[in-house]
């Protein structure tokens, strides 16, 4: 009997074992699951790891900053004194200024402060809360916009470029990284000697100064640049806020900000393009006073060469400006060399008309001092024959040859065959038209007061020193008055 009963009370006490381990490992997994489990080593006990509330899911009562619990369509203090908005930017970049379409653009950091205490929060720590863009579509924030913008838009590269701090008390941070382009109005009556002050406003577009106040958080130092900010053609001399009210006749009152700054051309550049070449075509133009009037050719191509070379020029400086309806100081000087290349074109053409009157008028005074002369022939004894035509002599000078026989003259071809005979010898031919002194006085006052007027070679003499003399002399009035 006891040995048929043995195995039956093992197999009960095994059963009874394996009941009791299986309810033991209930029970550690149970506690591990729960962040209860307390386990020994050497003898010590270890402390209980705190729980993460990130991973613990609240009720909406529960949540920091009781988003739904509010209407975020109102601004701060609804119906109350106009709220507070303190604004800072930070000049990233200025990328470009435009002359023809009088713009510029800027990429900046904007950034708003002011206090909504529908977003306080507890928080043993006293430390701020950071989101990106995608709460500012559930809060309030200010509608800030910029005045006379043409284009304007957030960066959103690898997202939206923005930024929401919260602190526990309610203050909030909201900062936007936003490139603008907006119209400056620009004065080019010095161009390229100017310097222009362009001007970003920022204004509340919907809320008046009664409900928004704006201003500039820390004076004059709410506006940084970087250092290394530069431009190819400008010099940025300086940055400076300043904030007023503008008035809407429909509307009201708004507070406005100003961010102005001014720059300074560089002239280098427009010397080397500009004032450089004018200058040479108008010396090229004055090299046609050394070259000899019967040059027709030379003197007529160099100088429609010049003409159209100053034409080019205030073309392509004219193609990269508005067109303004006033006179810029650049077309001043590019006109007035255009216009001395013009007058040394003019001044050929005086000279060749003149020459032309001239060998003209010689002609006429040839024929007629034929005409008029008294064929006389002096023998004399010589072997070479001196013929004298068409002079003009006084009594005295035809007294003075009283010892000479007159001869009629002698043809031309006669006086050949008496080359012929070496016997007969050889006679001067004189031609003299016999007037008075007082006649020849007269004509020799006219013929000095003409003189110029008739010596085509001094007009050219004369303007190798007015020309050049008359540009210098504008060259030292033109710098003095714009530099």
């Amino acid at each position: 009997m006891c040995t048929v009963k043995m195995p039956h009370l093992i197999k009960a006490l095994v059963f009874l074992l394996c009941l009791l381990v299986t309810g033991e490992c209930r029970k550690l997994r149970v506690r591990r699951w729960t962040g209860t489990v307390e386990t020994q080593k050497h003898g010590a006990s270890l402390a209980k790891k705190p729980p993460d509330v990130t991973k613990a899911r609240k009720t909406k009562t529960e949540q920091l900053l009781k988003v739904d619990d509010h209407d975020f369509t109102m601004r701060p203090a609804f119906g109350g004194p106009a709220i507070p908005v303190g604004v800072d930017v930070q000049v990233e970049s200025l990328d470009s200024i435009s002359e023809v379409d009088m713009d510029f653009t800027m990429t900046l950091y904007l950034r708003h402060y002011w206090k909504d205490e529908r977003l306080s929060f507890t928080s043993s720590t006293n430390k701020s809360m950071t989101f990106d863009g995608r709460l500012v579509k559930k809060i309030w924030v200010p509608d800030v916009f910029f005045v006379h913008s043409k284009r304007s838009f957030i960066h959103d590269t690898t997202t939206e470029n923005i930024m929401l701090r919260v602190f526990p008390d309610g203050h909030v941070l909201y900062s936007l990284r936003v490139t603008v382009t907006a119209a400056c109005n620009m004065d080019f009556s010095r161009f390229p000697l100017d310097s222009q002050t362009c001007s970003l406003e920022l204004e509340s577009y919907a809320y008046t100064d009664e409900d928004l106040m704006l201003y500039w958080k820390s004076g004059d130092e709410s506006l940084s640049t970087d250092d290394k900010i530069s431009l190819s053609q400008f010099l940025i001399q300086k940055f400076h806020t300043t904030s007023r009210l503008a008035f809407y006749s429909s509307t009201g009152w708004y507070n406005r900000l100003y961010i102005n700054f001014t720059l300074r051309r560089y002239i280098f550049f427009f010397l080397l393009q500009t004032y450089f070449p004018a200058t040479l075509m108008v010396m090229l133009s004055w090299v046609s006073f050394w070259i000899d009037r019967r040059a027709v050719p030379a003197r007529v191509s160099l100088g429609i060469t010049t003409v159209l070379t100053m034409s080019t020029i205030i073309t392509g400086v004219n193609a990269s400006m508005p067109r303004v309806s006033y006179i810029k100081a650049v077309d001043i000087y590019l006109w007035v060399s255009f216009v001395f290349v013009f007058l040394s074109v003019l001044e050929y053409a005086v000279v060749n008309y003149l020459s032309t009157v001239q060998d003209r008028r010689e002609r006429k005074m040839r024929m007629r001092a034929r005409s008029q002369s008294l064929p006389c022939t002096c023998g004399i004894s010589g072997t070479r024959t001196m013929t004298m035509l068409d002079g003009t002599y006084s009594e005295a000078d035809t007294n003075s040859l009283a010892g000479y026989t007159e001869e009629p003259m002698v043809p031309e071809e006669e006086q050949e065959e008496l080359h012929e005979v070496p016997e007969k010898p050889e006679h001067m031919v004189v031609r003299l038209s016999v007037s008075s002194e007082s006649t020849t006085a007269k004509k020799k006052k006219s013929l000095r007061k003409l003189n110029i007027i008739q010596n085509t070679h001094a007009i050219d003499k004369y303007s190798r020193m007015i020309f050049p003399g008359s540009y210098i002399f504008f060259n030292l009035i033109y710098w003095s008055v714009y530099c």
